[in-house]
């Protein structure tokens, strides 16, 4: 990439308000909103790509990105100006890779270019999630398309078979895996969640809502007190409220929920139900995958000014001699740049100087703050295959709850499958992402295993493969067959200096809520006095978001 960026005429201006390095979502968010209070912004990126760790790409472009390594920066050594230049280097965020390809004829470098493969899957928007909002008011929306996700599932533990999450009142009576009395209970509950939601009694008094008390307690606990079936538990705890951890045992439960935030993500899924009349669901997709949301931002940036560079890595920071303070970047084609503000994303690492000691003031500047203890990592997977998991379905999401695999399990694990009809895949063939929280590649891996060989096949050995899916002997199901997976750790937590911003690294939730969160605190620290996407001219309507929105029948 360096060889490309030294044939780059120079960038002109050499001075911005805010230099942006990296294109994922935190980033693009942050470029768009300051580009919209009317900052100089000048947006770089090293990969031939938009999106960063947030892109989707080719086959042959996701292995190369995958199993990428850091190379030592060239040389950032001193002008003699009254800055210091502080080698920046990359790391992988990635280890533990494993690609197979059990179909070279027909996952082939023909077909390679045909695919928009996730980096960050799987990943979904709820219909009324923060991202949908934020799309809305940035005017982002009008550059991404989206089309909804058909159906949710649980894997259920004692059948071994998917069973369908009941999204509405219509839903709950359809659904043939549930027996009068567990649909009365459900209602009942759903019920009492939304009178609870709306501040009313229905003439119940105090006993139609939930007790401040109850709000405290583990959201595992009122539903039990609600004397809810465990098949019923399994679904709220895992397909709804999307828990991370095994809520039924403390012992292994990282993270408890709260039945008050237990009741918040049952508010967002039941009002992501419903919000556009064309979604069949809760859940929606972005055509052409999930970079085409950086992307949007980006281009909503460039409407606004803002310059983008990509194939230009920064390979050195330019601090301050005197007060360690930063003031600029240097390129690898040799130039200075300078701006107030500086956003990197979580790849970069600050490598000091080991011959002589740095300045004091610098040291400071640069000193690695405290992270919170992050004991684990995310366990990504990716499988194409040729046909889906369900005959009647072709985009979908499965939920793996803990233990519904195997004793050991502690976490749950997500699985996404998306169709052609999103054009991320050729005719015929599906793309399933899946993910899983862990504390090292073993598990991880272990993990991913267990959740693809209870849905998938690879191929029979020594068998070319014609056919689209094989017979599983024990449960007499087709289940489709594996031409193509890639199996990866990627890490939780980086570094963060204490003058420079670094953005946050993509998560394992479904949504994007906890990290635009995140993005939005940090645009808020940096320009406390500045409104996030501030209105422009007024529209002829402007409380009719949906009129805004593209979502595909």
């Amino acid at each position: 990439m360096s060889e490309d960026a030294s044939s780059y005429p120079p960038i002109e201006p050499t001075t911005f308000d805010l230099i942006v390095v990296g294109t994922g979502v935190p980033e693009s968010v942050i470029s768009a909103s300051a580009s919209a209070n009317g900052k100089t912004v000048l947006h770089l990126d090293p990969n031939p790509f938009y999106g960063s760790h947030f892109a989707s790409l080719p086959l042959h472009q996701l292995s190369c990105f995958l199993s990428s390594h850091s190379t030592p920066p060239p040389s950032a050594a001193s002008t003699g100006c009254d800055y210091t230049p502080v080698a920046l280097t990359r790391r992988s965020l990635y280890s533990d890779i494993e690609i197979s390809s059990y179909s070279p004829e027909i996952i082939g470098e023909e077909h390679s270019r045909k695919f928009s493969i996730d980096l960050c899957g799987p990943r979904v928007l709820f219909c009324a999630d923060k991202s949908i909002d934020l799309m809305l008011r940035s005017g982002c929306s009008q550059y991404v398309e989206f089309k909804s996700i058909d159906a949710s599932f649980v894997f259920e533990e004692n059948d071994k078979k998917l069973m369908s999450v009941p999204d509405s009142r219509a839903a709950i009576f359809k659904d043939r895996s549930l027996g009068l009395t567990e649909k009365n209970q459900l209602m009942r509950f759903f019920k009492l969640v939304q009178q609870h939601l709306a501040g009313s009694d229905d003439g119940g008094g105090e006993t139609s809502k939930i007790s401040a008390e109850d709000l405290e307690s583990p959201f595992v606990e009122f539903l039990k007190k609600m004397r809810l079936p465990p098949k019923i538990k399994s679904i709220i705890l895992y397909a709804i409220a999307m828990a991370d951890y095994d809520q039924e045992n403390m012992e292994v439960c990282e993270q408890v929920l709260k039945t008050k935030d237990g009741i918040d993500r049952l508010a967002l899924y039941n009002a992501s139900v419903g919000r556009f009349s064309n979604a069949l669901g809760a859940l929606i997709y972005p055509i052409y995958g999930q970079g085409e949301l950086p992307q949007g931002f980006c281009r909503r940036a460039a409407v606004k000014g803002c310059i983008h560079v990509l194939r230009m890595p920064v390979i050195a920071l330019l601090m301050d001699k005197g007060t360690g303070r930063y003031k600029g970047v240097r390129l690898s084609s040799g130039q200075d740049l300078f701006s107030q503000q500086l956003v990197l994303d979580p790849s970069y690492i600050v490598s000091l100087p080991f011959a002589s000691s740095p300045p004091e003031p610098l040291k400071e500047s640069l000193k690695v703050s405290d992270n919170r203890d992050v004991k684990w990592k995310l366990a990504r997977g990716i499988c194409i295959t040729g046909s889906s998991l369900r005959a009647d379905t072709s985009n979908l999401l499965v939920v793996y709850p803990p233990r519904s695999l195997y004793p050991e399990q502690v976490t749950p694990i997500r699985a996404l499958q998306i169709s052609s009809d999103l054009a991320v895949c050729p005719l015929g063939m599906f793309v399933l992402y899946f993910s899983a929280l862990c504390k090292d590649g073993n598990e991880g891996k272990r993990l991913l295993h267990a959740a693809m060989d209870a849905l998938l096949s690879l191929p029979e050995s020594g068998c070319p493969d014609s056919g689209t899916a094989v017979q599983n002997e024990v449960a007499a199901e087709v289940k489709p067959t594996i031409l193509w997976k890639a199996l990866y750790i990627q890490e939780l937590t980086v570094d963060q200096f204490e003058s420079i911003s670094t953005t946050p690294i993509p998560d394992g939730d479904l949504n994007y809520n906890n990290l635009l969160d995140a993005t939005l605190k940090l645009f808020q620290k940096m320009y406390p006095h500045e409104e996030v996407f501030p209105e422009t001219a007024s529209p002829e309507n402007p409380e009719d978001d949906d009129n805004e929105f593209s979502l595909e029948s």
